[in-house]
């Protein structure tokens, strides 16, 4: 029996990034993986979609291209060529992290896994011996009861990832992030696009403001957007989804429907009850530090609840080698963690929305500043969205940030670092940022909560 200091099971963006920590430690590591390496953030997820959503956004700005004074005469779009490019991508990165393997020392077992004991695991047909066992399963999509996806008609995500034919029109059914990026994603190519969410905007949870200035966006774009319509039926057959929308039964019909509801946590059948690991709701439940009930057996990333994000597992996974190492830690603070959604325009939040730092009776101030009355957003044509910054009032410290428009995802690292830093409006504020830059909007909502703003 090979003997390891660690096990993880799952190759994930939370997996792959322990493991690596976890060797950089000096441990012995070992990864149980039954796909690809990268998991499903870089063979299903994150890296893929991006892929595909690069050649929607370059197409529609060549179609646009003569706004800016370039003519693109005979532009046509290759589909088929999007989606093999976009695997090629994936296929480069999960080599990149079995280099990294390799690289630190880390021994991969490319099978599933099941732990026989709270030192045990087994991995395809070795047994596997460990001081620690790291899991680090995550999600798989799922459907919903009776409307089942079959790869044909009824898409989950992970078949619209690999679908090479464009679908003449496409039902999206959920309105998160995955739903809004396909629906982009389909537009943009030409497809008839409608979403239908049961909540009573798009991304859930995200600032209202936000979600319902994305919604007219989508609008612009010719996506057809109904919130506060949960789903009744689908007929194979006609290919049509019956909907309650504003007190009545409607009926959409469209060659294709994808469902984007949310996904499943893979915790069932790795043996984590026999080991006495306490389980809720298929979450496994662990503690400051990660660890389960079992004191042998730690848990990161979308298997423990909370943000479905990669760079929340990964941080959770730096955190989990350091704490089985002996180190001093805690697991991340949900509300310094940012979420990204990459359609057009783009969207980035962190920390608290308006109506969540209500709730919690924070007193707060908040400002709002349009990228119309910025240089480098008019200068690019990209003036849709604003950057709205809440503070809380005595102090001053940013608790919130969320960002609709161009560059969104990239200019939210400011404010993951303000509220690392637990800075103020007033910092930021007095940050000088490069002119003419997207950053600068940061910059003058600070400003604005100060009523110092200069440009609006």
């Amino acid at each position: 029996m090979k003997r390891f200091d660690l096990v993880v099971i799952g190759a994930g963006p939370g997996g792959y990034v322990a493991a690596i920590r976890a060797a950089q430690l000096g441990m012995r590591v070992a990864v149980a993986e039954r796909d690809k390496p990268g998991g499903v953030c870089v063979n299903w997820g994150c890296i893929p979609s991006k892929a595909i959503l690069t050649s929607a956004g370059l197409y529609e700005d060549m179609r646009n291209a003569e706004a800016y004074g370039i003519r693109c005469q005979g532009l046509s779009a290759d589909y088929g060529a999007v989606i093999r490019r976009s695997r090629k991508v994936a296929d480069r990165m999960s080599r990149g992290v079995t280099y990294l393997f390799k690289k630190n020392g880390i021994e991969l077992f490319p099978a599933g896994a099941t732990i026989l004991s709270p030192t045990t695991v087994r991995a395809g047909e070795e047994e596997l011996s460990a001081k620690n066992i790291l899991v680090a399963s995550g999600t798989s999509v799922r459907g919903l009861p009776g409307i089942e996806p079959d790869g044909r008609v009824i898409l989950t995500s992970d078949d619209a990832l690999a679908l090479e034919t464009l679908p003449r029109s496409v039902i999206v059914l959920g309105g998160g992030a995955v739903g809004v990026e396909f629906a982009y994603i389909y537009r943009a190519f030409g497809a008839e696009v409608t979403v239908v969410e049961m909540e009573d905007q798009l991304l859930p949870r995200t600032d209202r403001e936000v979600a319902k200035e994305l919604e007219k966006a989508l609008g612009k774009q010719g996506i057809r957007v109904l919130t506060s319509a949960p789903a009744k039926g689908f007929d194979k057959v006609t290919r049509t989804l019956t909907v309650s929308s504003g007190g009545k039964e409607e009926t959409l019909t469209a060659e294709k429907l994808l469902v984007a509801v949310g996904r499943k946590v893979l915790s069932a059948g790795l043996g984590l009850e026999a080991c006495g690991v306490e389980i809720e709701r298929g979450f496994v439940k662990v503690d400051d530090r990660l660890r389960t009930s079992c004191p042998t057996i730690w848990a990161i990333g979308d298997v423990i609840g909370g943000m479905m994000l990669a760079h929340k597992a990964s941080a959770e996974g730096v955190v989990a080698a350091e704490a089985i190492a002996g180190k001093e830690v805690r697991r991340p603070d949900p509300d310094r963690i940012p979420a990204c959604v990459y359609c057009r325009p783009e969207v980035a939040t962190i920390g608290l929305s308006e109506e969540e730092a209500k709730r919690r009776g924070i007193e707060c101030k908040v400002s709002k500043f349009p990228f119309t009355a910025l240089g480098k957003a008019v200068a690019s044509g990209h003036t849709e969205g604003f950057v709205k910054m809440i503070a809380e009032a005595n102090y001053g410290e940013v608790i919130g940030c969320h960002i609709l428009g161009a560059g969104a995802p990239d200019m939210i690292a400011e404010i993951s670092l303000a509220r690392s830093l637990e800075a103020t409006f007033h910092e930021i504020g007095r940050t000088v940022h490069a002119h003419p830059t997207l950053p600068e909007a940061i910059r003058e909502a600070a400003l604005m909560l100060g009523g110092e703003a200069i440009d609006l």
